[in-house]
This record gives C-alpha cells, sequence and structure tokens, in this order.
C-alpha cells in the first residue's frame, strides 16, 4: 500500500462521536487517519502543509465521516437490491431451503451481497448469524480480509441453535440433545470453525409458533453453561431474545449482542442499564417496519402481519426504545436485512427508522452506526481519529442533520475502506 498521503478538504466532518459536523481536514496516510484539522474560522483552504506525491479531494458541498456498521447482519440471507428470491419469506414460502445452492454457489451470493453493502457505504459488518450450518460466512470474512473479494470488514457468526429437542433432517425430525452439556458442545464446534461469535435463539419467534416471542427456550442452566463455554473457547455470544426472562438469561451471562429485545420489562431494563458497558442491543426495527409496511408484495398483509407478531412488536420497539436511549444503552442500527421486502443495500434506512421512531437525533443515529459499531466489531473503526483505520466516506450534503441522504448511494461519493478508495466520484475534484 502506498505511504503517500490522502487530504480530505474542503468539507465537513463528522468524526463519529456525535459532536456536530465542522470545517476541518482529513490527513490519511497508508490504512490509517493520520490526522484530523478544523479549519479556523470554518475556511475552505486547505491547513495541511503539503507533501510530494499527496492526493487532494476536494470535498466542498460534502460531509466527511467515518464508514458505516451493519451491526446485525445476514450475507449469507438470499435478498439483496437487484436480487430478490422470494423462496426465502418466512413463513410464507421457505422453498429455498429445497433447492439449497451449494456451498461455493452460497459463498458467490454472500460475495455479491457484501459487494452491495460495501457499496453502501458500510465498511464493517457483525453478522447476527448465519443461513445454514456451513462456515460459508468464515469463508467470506477471510477472502475480505486476504482482499480476494469485497466488502466489509466482518465478524462471523454461527447458525442460530434453537434448544429444540427435535432437530428436521434431510430424512426428517430426530431427536437433539439439549441440556448444558449439548450447549457447550456445540459452542465448542463453532469456535473450531472458526466464528467469531456464536448465536442462539434464548426466545423463539411469533414467525415460528403463534406466541412464540414470549417463550424463553433455554433454561438458567443452560445460558451459564452457555457462557462459561464462550470465555473458555474465546468466542462471542449473541442471541436473539424478545421475552423477558431470555433477556435477562443474556444479560446475567455474558451475552455481547442481543437482538431484538422487545418485550423488556422494568426488571430486563434495569438489568440492561446496569451492564450497559458490557452489552450491545440491535432492535433489527428494518425487517418490522418492512413487514407492517411494504410486505403487501411478498404475501405480507395487514392481517399476515399481525399474525406474524411484527405489527405488536413494532409498537411494543417504539415504546421500549426511546426509554433504552434516555438510560445510555449502546443501540445499533441493523435492521435484518435479506429478505425480499428488506432486501441487503437498503440498510442506511435503519438510521432514519431510528430518528422518526425512536427519537435519536440524526448526529446520535450516525454514532450509533459509527462509534458504536466500532466497539462492537473492536476494531479501531468507527471514528475518524488518529490511528483509527481509514475508514471513510464522503457525502454529498449533511448526513448530521438528515439520514436520509445515506439512503440514496448516488450521494455516496467516495469509499474508503483501509485506506484504499473502494468508490471515488468523478463528482469529486481529486488532483494528485
Amino acid at each position: 500500500m502506498s505511504q503517500n498521503r490522502i487530504l480530505f478538504t474542503g468539507g465537513q466532518v463528522f468524526d463519529g462521536t456525535g459532536a456536530p459536523a465542522v470545517p476541518a481536514d482529513v490527513v490519511v496516510r497508508g490504512d490509517r487517519i493520520e490526522s484530523v484539522r478544523p479549519r479556523p474560522g470554518g475556511g475552505t483552504a486547505p491547513v495541511t502543509d503539503r507533501e510530494a506525491g499527496d492526493q487532494v479531494v476536494d470535498c466542498a458541498g460534502a460531509t466527511v465521516m467515518p464508514g458505516l456498521v451493519e451491526s446485525h447482519s445476514h450475507l449469507t440471507f438470499p435478498s439483496a437490491v437487484g436480487h430478490i428470491d422470494p423462496s426465502f419469506n418466512p413463513p410464507l414460502d421457505v422453498s429455498f431451503f429445497r433447492h439449497m445452492p451449494a456451498p461455493d454457489e452460497h459463498l458467490a451470493m454472500a460475495e455479491r451481497n457484501a459487494k452491495i453493502l460495501l457499496e453502501a457505504g458500510f465498511t464493517s459488518s457483525y453478522s447476527a448469524g448465519s443461513l445454514t450450518p456451513v462456515p460459508t460466512e468464515v469463508r467470506l470474512r477471510d477472502r475480505i480480509a486476504a482482499g480476494a473479494a469485497p466488502g466489509p470488514r466482518m465478524r462471523a457468526a454461527s447458525f442460530e441453535r434453537d434448544n429444540n429437542p427435535v432437530q428436521m433432517g434431510p430424512d426428517g425430525p430426530r431427536p437433539k440433545k439439549t441440556g448444558p452439556d449439548a450447549v457447550r458442545e456445540f459452542i465448542r464446534e463453532q469456535a473450531g470453525l472458526g466464528f467469531d461469535a456464536v448465536k442462539l435463539l434464548m426466545s423463539n419467534d411469533d414467525v415460528f409458533v403463534e406466541g412464540g416471542s414470549m417463550i424463553t427456550q433455554y433454561s438458567p442452566e443452560e445460558a451459564r453453561a452457555a457462557g462459561e463455554q464462550a470465555r473458555e473457547s474465546g468466542v462471542w455470544l449473541n442471541c436473539h431474545a424478545q421475552a423477558p426472562e431470555s433477556i435477562k438469561l443474556a444479560v446475567r451471562n455474558g451475552f455481547r449482542s442481543v437482538y431484538h429485545c422487545t418485550y423488556a420489562d422494568a426488571e430486563a431494563i434495569d438489568l440492561l442499564q446496569e451492564h450497559k458497558d458490557a452489552i450491545f442491543l440491535s432492535p433489527a426495527v428494518g425487517i418490522m417496519w418492512a413487514n407492517v409496511h411494504e410486505g403487501a408484495e411478498y404475501g405480507i398483509d395487514d392481517a399476515m402481519a399481525a399474525k406474524m407478531g411484527s405489527v405488536r412488536a413494532l409498537r411494543a420497539m417504539t415504546e421500549l426504545y426511546p426509554e433504552l436511549r434516555k438510560r445510555g444503552l449502546r443501540v445499533l442500527p441493523g435492521g435484518d436485512y435479506g429478505f425480499p421486502n428488506n432486501p441487503i443495500g437498503r440498510n442506511a434506512r435503519d438510521l432514519e427508522l431510528f430518528v422518526r421512531l425512536f427519537g435519536y437525533s440524526p448526529a446520535e443515529a450516525l454514532r450509533a452506526a459509527t462509534q458504536y459499531g466500532g466497539q462492537l466489531m473492536d476494531l479501531p473503526v468507527g471514528l475518524l481519529t488518529p490511528g483509527y483505520l481509514a475508514d471513510v466516506l464522503v457525502v454529498r450534503g449533511e448526513p448530521a442533520q438528515d439520514v436520509t441522504v445515506l439512503q440514496d448511494t448516488g450521494n455516496l461519493l467516495a469509499i474508503m475502506q483501509g485506506g484504499e478508495f473502494r468508490k471515488l466520484s468523478g463528482q469529486l475534484a481529486a488532483a494528485g
């Protein structure tokens, strides 16, 4: 990689902390941010002394900000913008599993999705679970890291374990071990396959069974075994948890990322606040919004959205998450994208829903998708600050005032990842 500098000058800089955007220059050297230098008086002239070989990118009229982090990604799900697959549309159609792609074909699909997500401005991605037991995400993560495929830097997660004593297989139902030892065995296996995180379905879901969202599927002993084994195996624990007791079990046993958290009661909210420095929440409001308002084309009319629990869940989220915001919980955008009515590539819409439904300011929503996302990834990303990886977006307009501008990829004038341009629009004045 070239060690010549790249200077982003003339624009506003949102550094990811939630502070207002200010006139500043961002200097990149190699794969890192070298400096962020405010321009006195808000002028447009660069404040950085030029060096031979500098590349200067004139960002006048645009905002320079960190790359976005998707906190609830499913890159092995089949639907993406321009590539809709209605055969993975539970509970109405799951015929996808009757014509499953071969492992290499599924990897190619995931690589396609990863490229689409990167082109939408997401330079990092934290998985909420693989679609199948095959370690496709591990292969995808490693190929992206090696530069063999374009996509966001990844944290890969296992497929979700539901703790059902009956497991469906190609030859029909068969018994499945449950209990603490079975949970430990699953986590050891997934860690051995190279996953960064293991996902458990701590609660069921209304999509699978009526009233499922209020069914806690793991005992305290099993949850405790999961936490102990994850620490021993060196992996993180993620979970789908909607029922109050499932949320409490996850928090008490060291789960790192809790998805949905829909029906947290007062005790669960207090417990989440007590552990707010160790836990991340990803409500996945995108899929609930899509089911309630954008599913008719795929058979999800008002009655079906209610039957799936989406109407009730969306209402509960709009009541719960403003309270969690007030209590300082790290709540991150990431909306279960990959279904036909909620395809990968529309992920930036979650920021708008945080503002419209949860009461976040645009700057707060951006901070959740950048600084908090970097903390979730446990990598030096999500901030424009010296020493951090140079994952940088140049966005037409002012996303810290209007997050909807991020939904139009035409507004993404530059996408940089690790100091390398993945996109550089001719609309930017760039000169050597």
